[in-house]
Parts: structure tokens; sequence; C-alpha cells
């Protein structure tokens, strides 16, 4: 689905800091939480010697959409997943324990998200990837609060995903993708003129589209349309994408899902209207919509960390597992980020020292404070760390749909 050739950075600015909530029944931190976690180890040390002699496995639960609309991304995060597993089981797993993966579709639902909890909870699971979209992932973020469950979102962006401090993102908040959007049309003075659609009904669309049209401000170009629509009315855009030819806009702006784009890009097509789209995240999937002409889709621009066809080993060696398991797909920026989240898992638990018999609070307590501790080299980027509002901090990249496929932008 992807396919880029050239290597290009984008420094985002400072990510926001985010209100730290207690979120796994203590709040130690630094030596504190990582000599808790140590005595606990310490004091387990005969159970956990058994529990690896009878086969004592880690058990890691995926929750996101692997059915519907937002398919593309959900399905992608539990794929990537399993190979991570994979492999890591391989190479002797992590602290020398055996992965067990399990995954729930939520369907895009936060209801059906909260049910996908409660069953891997049953199921036994002790660290969460997931939920994939940022509604979901809010919602389930309450449960692991309460539960004192270690959460690790792949792709969760909206602020709100990390509020309670045991909870992580592999991805970029929203304000940070805002800005950098702004900012890279900007610097590449890709137009004077903007025009953004957005879905205000929407948590991930409408904190891209506020932290955009701050960063604008400041970026040398003019926003001259930014018309919204809602869950409720998004199938006919034609409203909106007149009133930004009508202001003049050579660029629009589209901080929104690959579905409701794949439409604005047809009816654009109908009204002769050909300015630059430039998307985000959620832009990612477009390519795959079933009955799409991916030809209305040339020239499109977005944001992503991933580079599918980057020459480094990482990346060629998961492209091709991934191909090679999931009949010739090629894996998009949500399997990328789920791959980097599985071993910053891997890396925590190893750092803090943790085994499968420790309480559920035991571990979060370990994993958060080793989280600020890790640098992961990812396919998302290299020497990824976090800090203890939950944020990473790696570059995106710019990239643009050329000859049906994606490229890094020049």
């Amino acid at each position: 689905m992807k396919n880029y050739r050239k290597v290009l950075g984008l420094t985002l600015a400072a990510t926001m800091a985010v209100g730290m909530l207690a979120g796994c029944g203590s709040t130690a931190t630094g030596d504190t939480a990582t000599s808790q976690t140590a005595d606990s180890a310490a004091s387990s040390a005969d159970a956990a010697t058994s529990t690896a002699a009878e086969g004592g496995t880690f058990k890691i639960g995926v929750i996101g959409p692997l059915t519907g609309a937002a398919a593309a991304y959900g399905s992608a995060v539990a794929n990537a997943a399993q190979i991570a597993v994979d492999e890591i089981n391989a190479a002797g797993g992590m602290n020398g324990y055996q992965v067990e993966l399990k995954s729930e579709d939520d369907e895009l639902d936060s209801t059906k998200s909260v049910n996908a909890y409660n069953t891997l909870k049953d199921w036994g699971m002790q660290f969460l990837l997931g939920s994939v979209t940022s509604g979901c992932s809010i919602a389930v973020s309450e449960e692991t609060k309460n539960d004192n469950m270690f959460q690790l979102t792949p792709s969760g962006s909206a602020v709100d995903c990390v509020k309670y401090d045991n909870a992580f993102r592999v991805c970029f908040s929203d304000p940070a993708q805002g800005t950098a959007s702004a900012q890279y049309i900007g610097t590449h003075k890709l137009a004077d003129k903007v025009g953004v659609i957005y879905d205000s009904s929407d948590v991930y669309s409408s904190g891209v589209y506020q932290s955009f049209e701050t960063e604008a401000a400041n970026q040398g170009f003019e926003i001259v349309s930014a018309e919204a629509f809602t869950s409720d009315n998004k199938t006919d855009f034609s409203v909106q994408l007149q009133k930004a030819k009508d202001a003049g806009a050579e660029l629009v702006f589209l901080p929104i899902y690959y579905t409701e784009a794949s439409l604005i890009l047809a009816q654009a097509n109908t009204m002769d209207y050909k300015p630059t789209f430039f998307g985000c995240d959620g832009m990612d999937g477009i390519l795959s919509v079933e009955n799409f002409d991916t030809s209305l889709a040339e020239g499109l621009m977005l944001l992503t960390p991933f580079s599918a066809d980057a020459t480094d080993d990482l990346t060629v060696n998961f492209v091709k597992a991934y191909e090679d398991k999931y009949n010739g797909e090629v894996p998009n920026q949500f399997a990328a980020d789920s791959y980097d989240g599985v071993y910053a898992i891997k890396a925590a638990i190893e750092k803090a020292g943790i085994t499968p018999d420790m309480s559920i609070s035991d571990i979060c307590e370990g994993m958060k404070t080793a989280m600020t501790q890790i640098s992961v080299d990812g396919l998302t980027s290299s020497a990824i760390t976090w800090d203890a509002s939950g944020e990473p901090t790696k570059e995106p990249k710019a990239v643009v749909i050329k000859d049906g496929a994606y490229a890094l932008a020049e």
C-alpha cells in the first residue's frame, strides 16, 4: 500500500504536557517505584522460577476495529503485534518468558471496546496494546485506571488518551500532528490560501484542526475556509468543497479518516476542483478503500512516521515478514506503531525486571517507571523515548501519493 523512496524528517515542536492523574494505585515514581518493583520481584523469586518451569507466559491484549469502516487500522495493529510477538518468542521471549497475544474487535465503538477489555481481562491480560482509535482508547483508559492495568495505545492520538499515568502512546498526539502539518505547509510554501474540512463530532479531527489553526498564524498562509461536518452527516461534502473553491483555497487540509476523505476527493473531482489535499495519520488507508478510484488521490500528501520501502534492515525485514504472513499486504503506519509498541513493552519489562507472576498493579508500577527510562530503535523512529506524560519523542515524514503508491515527498 505504501511505497517510499527518500527519507525526509520534520522535527516536531515539543509535545504538549498532559495533566497526570493517578492511574496505577500508587503514585510513586523514579527510584521509589523501581525499588518497589524490585522488592516485589525479589519476594516472588521462588514463585517466578516455578512459573517459568511450568511455562509461565506474559499475556498482551489488543483492542481495535478488526471489522467495519476502520478495519484497515485495527487489523494492521493486530497483525503487526503478532509478528513482533512471534519474533520475540523465537528469540527467547521477554525477560526469559514466552508471550501470548489475543486480539478483540471493538468495531470502532466505545462500548464494544470496553466489552472487549473485559473479555481480555477474563483471559488474563497483563498489558493492553490499545485501543486503536482515540474515542475507544479514552473509554478503555477509565477501566485500565481503575484496574491498575498498563496501557499503551499504538494510535490513540487524542490528548486524553494518556491523561492517566498508567497510559502511554506510540503515535503522535493530535496537537502535535496539527502543529507539524501547519509547519510543513508553511515551511515548504505549499499554499498561500488553505481550506479545512474537519469532523466537529470527532475528538481526533477536532483536536488536530485546533492546533493546526493556531500554528497557521505563524506560518505565512491564510485559512480562507474552515468547514465542519458531523458523524450524522458525512456523505455529502459539496457545500464544504464549494466554499473552499470559492475562497480560492489552493490546498485543503483534511484532518479526517480515509473513508470520508475518499468521498471528498471523488466529489471534488465532479466539481472540477483540484487543490492539493493534505492529511494526517487518519488518511493512511485511502488507497485500500473499496471501489475508490485511487487515481483521484494522486498528489495527496500526509504526515506519517513510517516509510514502508525504507532500506534499513529493520524495515526491510518487517515489511517482508508482514507481506509473507498476510498475503502480500504492505503494512501501514498503524502496523509500524503496533510493532514498535510490542518492543517497547518488552524493553520496559526487562528494564523493570517484571515476571508473569506479579500482580497487575505491581506490573503497572514497574512499567510506568521503566517506560521513561527506555529507548527503542523502532520502525517509526530511531531512539524513541517517552516522558512521564505518556508522550513519545520521534519524527514524522511527509509523503505524497505518486503513481498509485505512497512516496516520500521531495
